[in-house]
């Protein structure tokens, strides 16, 4: 959500810096926009890393729970 957020902030101040001609604010404008896409796109991976983790949380369980399985069968 923080990233949405500076990409937003990012374009508005590239827009009024290049309403105004300030070619500071119309920079900065871009660097937030652009930290904020980088936000966005960390946080996506983040998803990404923890849905496998839960995959792989499940299947080692899986894993241990047919070990036991076998084990008791004996």
């Amino acid at each position: 959500m923080a990233g949405k957020a500076d990409q937003m902030k990012g374009k508005a101040k590239e827009a009024v810096g290049d309403l105004t001609g300030n070619k500071n604010l119309k920079s900065e404008g871009k660097a937030d926009r652009r930290a904020g896409e980088a936000k966005e796109k960390v946080g996506h991976a983040k998803d990404k890393v923890e849905e496998v983790m839960e995959k792989v949380g499940h299947k080692v369980e899986e894993v241990i729970d047919k070990s036991k399985d076998s084990l008791h069968r004996k």
